[in-house]
Parts: C-alpha cells; structure tokens; sequence
C-alpha cells in the first residue's frame, strides 16, 4: 500500500459452480492489518475462514459483498458478472478507495476508475492482504447463501458441493432437473443435450 492511498482489494467468489449467484466483494484493511490466517480463501480452511470472516469484518476500514444472479449471469456471461459484482461492491463500500487491487487479469474503468486507479493481480489474494480479505468474504458469504438454498432444494446437495459440479449435483439434475438457480449459459458435457 502506497503511504497516504486509500486502497480497496477485490475478488470473486463462485465463477465455476453450476447454481447460485457469483459473490463478488471489495474490502479496504488499515495499514497494519496482519492475520496468520489469511491467505487465499482457496487455500483456507472452511473452519479458519468462518474465523477469519467476523475480524475481518470488524476490523476493516470498510467492506462490502454483493451478489450477482444466475440470470445475470446468463446475460454478461459469468467473467463480466463477477467484473461487474466487483465494481458493485466497490461502489457499496462506506468509504471509497483512490486505488483498486483486482484479483485475475480481466477488469474494467467504470465510474470514478480509469485505467490509471486499479491494478490486475494474477494470483493476487495470495499476494495482497486486502484482496485475501475479500476473497474469504465473498466465499463465507457464498457458501452461506448456498446452505440456505439448500433447504429449499434438498435434492441438490447444494449444502455439500455448493452448486459445482460435482456426480451427485449431476444426477441430481438429471432426476429433477434445473431450478430458478441454476445458471443457464453453460453446463456439463454430461447433460447435453440440454436439459432446458
């Protein structure tokens, strides 16, 4: 971090499932935020994350988490969805950033960011404190929104595999069939044809 630069770390969480919306989530941490936990979420525990999830939380300058739904997913396709959840979140936060981190390669300008405002990270919530913050975020706030469909739709396992691809999430759908949930733009070659 720059002396005197307010920056924001963003990251995604949930490009690659079948159902549920891509969760997308911007944090800025002080200066001398340090946790041993954190890494990319990735990496984590589901344990050390629920712990990391609530300091966190409680400890950033400002943070936000925004989901992005399977149809509009459909609609942008899921990169520009999980580009767009990111610019929401920024937006979302009670304090604006002069600077973004962006984990991955893909982002874009949008309104008050310019090319000259962010920085793409490849592999940048294992580099940057800010960004391994929003990953574990945006994955504890997914997973947590998958729990709670799970209820509704027991049949899908969606509390275990949390709408990847997993066998059982494929046979599931093959017996019922897809939801409101489920994203419509992609699914394995192992139910076309389509099922739609």
């Amino acid at each position: 971090m720059e002396c005197g630069r307010i920056e924001a770390g963003c990251d995604e969480a949930g490009r690659g499932p079948l159902a549920g919306p891509v969760y997308a989530a911007s944090v800025i941490l002080p200066e001398d935020f340090h946790h041993p936990l954190l890494n990319d979420s990735k990496k984590m525990s589901e344990k050390d994350r629920d712990i990391l999830r609530p300091i966190i939380e409680s400890e950033a300058i400002a943070w936000a988490v925004v989901p992005v739904g399977p149809s509009e997913i459909d609609e942008l396709n899921i990169l520009w969805a999980s580009v767009t959840g990111m610019q929401r979140a920024v937006k979302a936060l009670s304090v604006q950033p002069d600077f973004l981190l962006i984990d991955g390669n893909k982002f874009r300008p949008f309104e008050g960011f310019g090319f000259n405002d962010f920085r793409t990270v490849v592999h940048g919530d294992a580099t940057y404190a800010s960004i391994a913050a929003a990953s574990v975020l945006a994955k504890t706030h997914r997973d947590e929104e998958m729990r709670r469909l799970a209820l509704e739709y027991p049949q899908y396992g969606w509390d275990r595999n949390f709408g990847y691809p997993t066998k059982e999430h494929i046979q599931a759908i093959r017996e019922h069939g897809y939801t409101i949930h489920h994203r419509r733009s992609f699914h394995p070659k192992e139910l076309e044809p389509s099922l739609f």
